[in-house]
């Protein structure tokens, strides 16, 4: 009898899976801003946002060193391109930052450093809603290019590490399952 239970309980899990084709487990995207690099001038934060896209549930992650460097989240676009940080939305100064996409629209995020943020180390993304395809695009705005996130239709590796832990987790379940005899 617990052969069944456990062979009913695989079934079930693999069903799952199967049906669920690791969606779930890919709703949000960790994305490191500027790779390996992190926040710093050399790294091309515009180059490193272009052709990605953003989506509501994902999150950036700031690497920088807090002693030289902070981030300010500013409202408009104006400010961006000015990089005036007056009147910031909020400050990011521990050196390791995660901030939630959890709207649609436009986030500006600027180097506190004026001086660097006018050499290019800032990054302008548009948050996407969940389930909606992008295709690649790039706004030019006057003196400056801004790297408007958008994106291939093929997932983006950032997502691969998700379903793979996600499908580990599934098979651990079923596993639990199986020795409790379930």
């Amino acid at each position: 009898m617990a052969g069944v239970k456990m062979v009913s309980a695989l079934v079930l899990i693999v069903v799952m899976a199967v049906s669920l084709g690791g969606k779930w487990a890919a709703a949000e995207v960790h994305h490191v801003v500027g790779d390996d690099r992190g926040w710093d001038l050399p790294s091309d934060v515009a180059g490193w946002s272009s052709g990605r896209v953003f989506r509501v549930g994902d999150k950036l992650w700031f690497t920088y060193s807090a002693a030289q460097e902070s981030i300010a989240e500013i409202k408009s676009k104006e400010e961006y391109e000015s990089c005036d940080v007056s009147n910031p939305i909020k400050m990011f100064t521990d050196g390791l930052d995660s901030i939630l996409l959890d709207g649609e629209g436009i986030r500006y995020f600027v180097s506190s450093n004026t001086e660097n943020c006018k050499n290019g180390l800032k990054l302008h993304v548009d948050v996407v809603p969940k389930h909606t395809p992008e295709k690649p695009k790039v706004s030019k705005s006057e003196g400056s290019a801004l790297a408007v996130a958008a994106a291939p239709t093929t997932p983006t590796p950032s997502g691969a590490p998700s379903r793979i832990s996600a499908s580990f987790a599934l098979f651990f379940v079923g596993l639990g399952l199986c020795f409790m005899g379930f």
